[in-house]
């Protein structure tokens, strides 16, 4: 591994069926960036749903930030914030000589392994959506942003509910 790459990573991924192509509170495409809300195409997407969606409690979220904090430092990673939510999950990690989107899929799937193991209604259903968002963060202003907005900000939302 070489010192070369971002700062950091700010990695988003979402619980399973939680915010679909369509939503109302706008929506990621690939390669188009974010999209206005398109309650047909949400719809759309809800009634294809394979499985229920299931919140992940503060159980589940205790287990989901040990486990990130687990692997973290096993990889020798810098982890800035990690902050399971109800519906997805913010992450701020330094993982210099690593592509963004390695990092989030190795997080993401030993966070599966984790749900698993502790609660047997995921072992034949998908936790988490495909895939996930991650951005570089360059400059030591930006990563300051990232790890108030991954923490305290969502904080301040209050959305979790269990």
């Amino acid at each position: 591994m070489n010192d070369d790459g971002p700062l950091g990573y700010f990695i988003t991924f979402t619980v399973y069926g939680t915010f679909l192509q369509g939503d109302v509170r706008w929506w990621r495409s690939r390669g188009k960036g974010t999209q206005a809300p398109q309650p047909r195409l949400e719809r759309w997407h809800r009634d294809r749903l394979k499985h229920a969606v299931v919140l992940i409690d503060e159980n589940k979220r205790s287990a989901v930030k040990a486990e990130i904090e687990r692997f973290c430092n096993v990889r020798d990673w810098k982890l800035w914030k990690a902050n399971p939510r109800t519906t997805h999950v913010h992450i701020v990690v330094t993982a210099l000589g690593y592509n963004g989107a390695k990092v989030r899929d190795q997080i993401k799937a030993n966070c599966t392994r984790v749900i698993r193991e502790g609660w047997p209604i995921f072992i034949d259903r998908p936790v988490w959506t495909v895939g996930g968002d991650w951005q570089c963060v360059n400059t030591e202003d930006e990563l300051e942003r990232v790890i108030f907005y991954a923490g305290e900000a969502q904080d301040r939302k209050e959305r979790d509910v269990d």
